[in-house]
């Protein structure tokens, strides 16, 4: 098996060190940039497999380089954040991130996300067209479908479906929902996100009180099940 190339961009240098030398322990191929725009740099020549992003960086913020990766290829991309940095991380997980760790964390729980990524997205494109059991979601044309026929979704319902199911399996809270959906004003509230919800299952569930697409954790928020129940 080829050795996998990982890039790290990480204004933090003892951090960036500590993760370069685990990593390659763990045997992968680790670059290292301290600065956004050196980060944008080392991606486009390094074409690496894997990219450790943090999002607050000198120059060129991490998120403008998520987007600029995501603009020409389906490089993983795991960002570091800090704990206050809700607004981005969701804002990055929408760009297409792929996973993210929360700052300060274990170079181990890190390594384990960095294979569990590889794993899931080894040999793998992220579809414009996701399908789960009878439902379609095409991103491209915003399209929906469920058994062939196609569903009246408003523009909230489909970004919020859309978000589900290029997520699926993750737990989000209601105020990361809101912040995807960009309903960023005070006179938003959390609860609103259970309204979105509620119409939503009564579209796209056979039985909107038992569903099986999008599930309800409870004290959490929500998540969506790529399989449906005995599929």
């Amino acid at each position: 098996m080829d050795m996998k190339t990982i890039l790290v961009v990480e204004d933090e240098r003892e951090i960036a060190r500590m993760v370069q030398t685990y990593l390659m322990r763990e045997g992968y191929r680790v670059e290292v940039a301290f600065a956004g725009e050196d980060g944008w740099a080392m991606f486009n020549s390094l074409q690496p497999d894997l990219v450790v992003l943090d999002l607050m960086l000198p120059g060129m913020h991490g998120l403008e380089i998520a987007r600029r990766i995501r603009q020409e290829a389906r490089t993983p991309i795991i960002m570091l954040t800090a704990r206050a940095e809700e607004a981005d991380r969701v804002a990055g997980l929408e760009m297409g991130a792929d996973d993210y760790v929360t700052k300060p964390f274990s170079l181990r729980e890190l390594a384990a996300r960095v294979r569990a990524v590889l794993r899931r997205t080894e040999g793998t494109t992220t579809p414009e067209v996701i399908r789960v059991g009878d439902l379609t979601v095409d991103l491209a044309s915003r399209e929906v479908r469920l058994r062939g026929a196609a569903l009246d979704l408003t523009p909230t319902e489909f970004d919020l479906l859309a978000f589900f199911a290029r997520h699926p399996g993750r737990v989000f809270t209601r105020r990361e929902l809101l912040e995807a959906l960009q309903e960023r004003t005070y006179a938003t509230l959390p609860r609103t996100v259970d309204s979105h919800v509620k119409n939503l299952r009564h579209k796209i569930e056979l039985d909107p009180e038992d569903p099986t697409h999008i599930l309800t954790v409870h004290g959490v928020g929500y998540k969506f099940r790529p399989e449906a129940e005995g599929a």
